[in-house]
């Protein structure tokens, strides 16, 4: 591709800002099949489709996400130009950009982010989540500032980046109070034909679960598999099973969700690591991350 015709990019980045293309006519004063045309044409002359349409209505597909964030970028510094012109003082706010892999249970993810947020009022933060590989890929050519993850960089993967360890926990396994009560009882045999709930195969919790419950001789019924922490936590508040999470969020866990802790997993630690291009950390927000984890949020209580 040689040339990208910005009125097209304009229309687009109007859609996903506006949430539809009638909202986007609106504003562009433009009809809805005008601007579904300039869409259309947007998506042929990149080849990718920038959103999945089903029942009228359009969704950001990863590369459309991928595509906006650029956008985005494109038309700020054309309105930064603008007031430049008219004499108005250069005022560009600071921002992160950080991409959270969805195995991070989302409590973590925002004590995490606190620190950054506590910069000022003048800091921007924008939040992006998906599959740690996708993120990567953003992270490579610079769409992102820092990837927060449980796992580091694989030495020979295809994307040069370093892991910056931010903390570890203990995990336990929690249930709702009745299930709980019963399964302290005898805690770990207790598990023998339980029910559980666990993370999908392809994370790290999962595999050394995985191996802590073959050290014990037990076998659990998995009654459910997610890739969403946040998912499996809701489905753990139904009842429908014991399930684990990291130590370091317990506290708000037991007193947000009704359940209790049955039990901690020895010799099972959760890490969480940021992620970045740089071997040194230099960004002033995910410096202020990295040391409010090591000195608080990880510390032992």
């Amino acid at each position: 591709m040689s040339w990208l015709n910005y009125h097209h990019l304009l229309y687009f980045w109007t859609v996903v800002r506006e949430g539809s293309v009638s909202a986007a006519s609106r504003s562009l004063r433009l009809s809805q099949s005008t601007v579904s045309e300039q869409l259309k044409a947007l998506e042929g002359t990149l080849e990718v489709e920038l959103f999945s349409r089903s029942g009228g209505k359009l969704t950001l597909t990863e590369v459309g996400s991928h595509v906006y964030r650029y956008a985005d970028e494109i038309f700020t510094l054309g309105r930064e130009l603008q007031d430049s012109l008219q004499g108005l003082p250069a005022r560009r706010t600071p921002q992160l950009v950080v991409g959270i892999a969805d195995v991070v249970p989302k409590p973590i993810a925002a004590k995490l982010l606190e620190p950054a947020l506590a910069l000022g009022e003048s800091y921007r933060i924008v939040c992006y989540e998906g599959p740690q590989d996708r993120l990567l890929g953003e992270l490579a050519v610079h769409a992102l500032d820092v990837v927060i993850t449980d796992a580091p960089v694989p030495s020979k993967g295809s994307v040069r980046a370093y892991s910056h360890l931010l903390g570890e926990s203990g995990v336990l396994l929690f249930a709702r109070a009745d299930r709980a009560k019963r399964l302290r009882r005898d805690f770990p045999q207790s598990l023998q034909g339980e029910a559980l709930l666990l993370p999908t195969a392809n994370t790290s919790l999962r595999h050394a679960l995985s191996r802590w419950l073959e050290e014990h001789g037990l076998h659990p019924e998995i009654r459910a598999e997610f890739q969403d922490s946040a998912l499996l936590k809701t489905f753990g508040q139904m009842g429908l099973g014991a399930f684990p999470a990291a130590a370091v969020i317990s506290e708000d866990l037991c007193a947000q969700g009704g359940v209790e802790v049955v039990g901690p997993i020895e010799g099972i630690r959760e890490r969480f690591y940021a992620v970045t291009v740089e071997r040194k950390l230099r960004h002033p927000a995910v410096v202020a991350i990295s040391e409010a984890a090591q000195n608080e949020l990880f510390t032992p209580r």
